[in-house]
């Protein structure tokens, strides 16, 4: 009789094993899933977007570019083609937020080393002053990876309207002549299909966190 109903206790048992995994798989399923909104520049705020962009409501895509890297390489789009990235503006002699940006990239950097979807791209807003020596000198200070990060100059039009029309970082600083900028901390996450998903605080720890955070569900959206 023991025996008997140490039987159906080991039944019991694995019976509500079951039904415990049943129920997890039943609500993880349940859960809505995390989708990062796509960003237009209607929904930015309005003094970083260039005025013919302020009103544009959808398809809203970073343009194609051509500016030269540290290494004196052509970068365009093509380098980034099927990838998300995370793009930022800075200037190599810059005293105050820089060093705690490129600090915090470099931090991103280390966690995404061996990751071949994701990758890193700073513009210099200055590149009249960032020669192609100078970005490279910065680069090794700061322990930039050619592969995985580019620190671009160029043409100073060029620099302007990709931050003003399409990653949506900067001010104009009219004072100072047409394409001069006052950068924001803004790191901004694009998808593969250039689409802005994210602007976070680069001198923040905690939007770092969340930065990578967000950065682990827009990876996850492409493994569906």
């Amino acid at each position: 009789m023991r025996s008997f109903f140490a039987k159906f206790k080991f039944l019991g048992i694995v019976l509500l094993i079951v039904s415990a995994v049943i129920v997890s798989l039943f609500y993880n399923a349940l859960q809505p899933k995390e989708i990062l909104p796509v960003y237009q520049p209607a929904m930015v705020n309005f003094e970083l977007v260039d005025s013919t962009l302020q009103h544009v409501k959808k398809y809203h895509t970073i343009a194609d570019f051509a500016l030269t890297n540290q290494n004196g390489k052509l970068v365009t789009q093509k380098d980034y083609e099927n990838k998300i990235y995370i793009a930022d503006f800075f200037f190599t002699t810059c005293p105050t937020i820089c060093p705690i940006m490129t600090k915090n990239m470099a931090g991103i950097q280390d966690k995404i080393l061996n990751d071949d979807d994701v990758m890193l791209l700073s513009h210099s807003v200055t590149p009249d002053i960032d020669s192609v020596p100078q970005l490279k000198k910065y680069a090794m200070e700061k322990g930039v990876k050619d592969s995985k990060w580019n620190l671009v100059t160029g043409d100073k039009r060029q620099i302007y309207e990709l931050a003003r029309k399409s990653y949506m970082a900067v001010k104009t600083d009219g004072d100072a002549g047409p394409y001069d900028m006052i950068h924001t901390e803004n790191f901004i996450l694009v998808d593969k299909e250039r689409r802005i998903r994210g602007f976070y605080d680069g001198t923040n720890t905690e939007e770092m966190e969340q930065l990578l955070r967000d950065l682990k569900i827009l990876k996850s959206s492409y493994e569906e």
